[in-house]
């Protein structure tokens, strides 16, 4: 969900990184693997150098609005208080019903996610050449069908 990152008191540095950048950072459900964002461990991680980071710096007073589907990496530089507010954007039947905190894909993604891995799962019944080929022409239809094709 978007989101305002409040600080209250203290100090704290935050990097950001575009939902574009999500192949380079190793997601694990919708977690990044990729926990030190200042000294990734680049053998396990390679790719992680190919994500644009965008970084700024909080203060007692300031606000940073979060886009939903931004990653974002909090660094606590002192001691402080800070606030989130989140708040739900798409038409409320997108959302799981039993989802109080908005944590949830959005029921359509989930439903998706689950779809690709069943078909995932029957490409496992292809000699490995033929799973190989198939699973290419799968990523191409979604590239094709799914991604955005302007630059922003």
């Amino acid at each position: 969900m978007d989101n305002f990152l409040i600080q209250v008191t203290g100090k704290k540095r935050v990097a950001l990184y575009s939902p574009r950048d999500a192949p380079y950072l190793y997601l694990s459900g919708t977690k990044s693997e990729v926990l030190d964002v200042d000294n990734p461990d680049l053998e396990k991680y390679p790719l992680f150098v190919k994500a644009k980071r965008y970084q700024c710096f909080l203060e007692a007073g300031d606000v940073l609005f979060i886009p939903a589907l931004w990653f974002h990496n909090v660094i606590s530089e002192e001691f402080g208080v800070a606030l989130n507010v989140f708040w739900k954007h798409l038409p409320a039947d997108c959302y799981d019903k039993n989802d109080t905190y908005g944590n949830k894909d959005p029921t359509a993604a989930s439903r998706a996610i689950q779809i690709l891995d069943r078909a995932l799962k029957t490409l496992e019944e292809l000699p490995e050449e033929y799973r190989d080929f198939y699973a290419r022409r799968m990523v191409l239809r979604i590239q094709e069908k799914a991604y955005r094709n302007d630059s922003g």
